[in-house]
């Protein structure tokens, strides 16, 4: 297994044929296993594994980095059904179209406000002091309203296009930086247009245009 990551969130790389028992067995202290189950040229389909051996429906940070593992300009990688596609900037930097973005009605949970967004995997964001998320972020993930879990985004708007977060990963607890968890704060706190959301591992860059979204960040091998 090769190591990456991506702006301090770390995935295993590989093309063995995994099960939830070998993940949790082999993945250490990475945030995940971004298995290849097949792969051409430009394109590659993956599993996106979480450390207690569930799957995510999406990544942004693991399909960018196996956007980078492949090593092609262009690549289409397929997790889950859903297909994104990566561009190698001429800076290093890669941009995800990262598809459809749903964002619903305000609600309380719990007596929190939040707002829910489906990047095609689940996330609630709670505005607010991001040094909270150590309380929030469990006491959301697995509170009865998402039943399948959910991930968790404590987000401050520092002004147009700027917001500082942290996050809590369905099944990682809190990592670094996450790729849909940037999507999901720049849709709930503006909507439209460009959004840099900094993490405590780095900043990662968002386009909203008609209810989708555009991921820019980098990923490099660390290991």
């Amino acid at each position: 297994m090769q190591r990456w990551q991506a702006l301090g969130n770390v995935y295993l790389v590989t093309e063995e044929p995994l099960d939830a028992e070998r993940v949790r067995s082999e993945v250490g202290d990475a945030d995940g296993i971004a298995e290849v189950t097949a792969r051409g040229d430009d394109w590659a389909n993956v599993v996106s594994w979480s450390p207690d051996g569930s799957t995510a429906e999406l990544s942004g940070n693991a399909t960018r980095i196996v956007a980078a593992w492949l090593g092609t300009d262009t690549t289409r990688v397929r997790v889950a059904g859903r297909e994104v596609v990566a561009h190698r900037n001429p800076d290093g930097q890669i941009e995800q179209e990262l598809g459809d973005v749903k964002v619903s009605a305000p609600e309380r949970v719990a007596g929190l406000e939040l707002v829910p967004v489906d990047v095609g995997n689940p996330h609630a964001v709670v505005l607010g002091d991001p040094d909270d998320l150590p309380r929030i972020g469990p006491l959301l993930e697995t509170h009865p309203r998402f039943p399948e879990r959910t991930n968790v985004q404590v987000a401050r708007v520092d002004g147009p296009g700027r917001v500082t977060a942290r996050v809590w990963e369905r099944g990682v607890g809190e990592t670094s930086a996450s790729g849909t968890s940037a999507v999901a704060v720049a849709a709930a706190t503006h909507g439209e247009g460009e959004v840099v959301v900094s993490f405590p591992g780095g900043d990662l860059s968002v386009r909203l245009d008609g209810g989708r979204a555009w991921l820019t960040g980098p990923a490099k091998r660390s290991g």
